[in-house]
């Protein structure tokens, strides 16, 4: 077994700019450099015998990037304070339906595939945050590492084919882009808009912080009602 871990920085950083690089080269989505990192990764580890916990410890201080970077999101969104206050109302409208059809979506599926009460209670908040996903989750009686693993399932499919569901659905307008994209599938998404269009990421971000509030507030009432009424 490998407790030396010093490389699993430099091998984080390499596999996922290279991803970036060959993305970019051949224009395709399915290289998101997450999903092609933990493709390449999760193998090295599982053959190398490391321990998720020792890679973890040596790669540790991208972990720590990430309040720094979710709080980098709301530089866009100052830029586009104008477009904000002029369509606040729909902005508001779209996140709260959003949200709504988030959670009873994912909740409602998992009960008539016949999911216990626990997961379908760590479904129900997939499309927001990791953070904010697992502590819903766990308030409402879920499964806080299976509503993690959803957030990060539901964002991928966001990143990867979320651009091309929108145009094939010939929606080019980028704040309905930008907020389509951060109300299903949160801070994967918005990162994804962020890289194809400045003011689609800004939008995302809005939708990220929004429907992640939507959902706090909500999923505990949701949950009793959609277990109603598929009970």
């Amino acid at each position: 077994m490998i407790h030396d871990i010093w490389w699993s920085l430099p091998l984080t950083l390499i596999v996922f700019f290279a991803a970036r690089r060959l993305g970019g080269w051949l224009k395709t989505p399915l290289l998101n450099p997450l999903l092609v990192s933990m493709v390449v990764i999760i193998p090295l580890l599982l053959l190398s015998g490391t321990p998720y916990a020792h890679y973890f410890q040596g790669s540790k201080v991208l972990n720590d990037l990430l309040q720094p970077a979710v709080v980098a999101l709301a530089f866009p969104l100052y830029e586009q304070l104008h477009q904000i206050r002029a369509r606040w109302k729909s902005i508001i409208s779209i996140c709260f339906i959003g949200s709504v059809v988030a959670m009873f979506t994912g909740t409602a599926v998992a009960l008539l595939m016949g999911a216990t009460p626990q997961i379908a209670a760590s479904i129900l908040p997939k499309s927001v945050t990791t953070p904010i996903a697992m502590a819903v989750g766990g308030s409402i009686g879920g499964i806080p590492a299976i509503s993690a693993v959803c957030v990060i399932f539901v964002g991928i499919l966001g990143a990867v084919f979320g651009h091309t569901l929108l145009n094939r659905m010939h929606i080019s307008t980028k704040a309905s882009r930008g907020l389509a994209m951060g109300t299903a599938s949160h801070a994967l998404g918005t990162a994804r808009c962020a890289e194809l269009d400045y003011q689609e990421g800004a939008f995302g971000s809005l939708a990220l912080v929004i429907c992640g509030i939507f959902t706090s507030l909500l999923a505990p009432f949701m949950f009793p009602v959609i277990m109603a009424l598929m009970g």
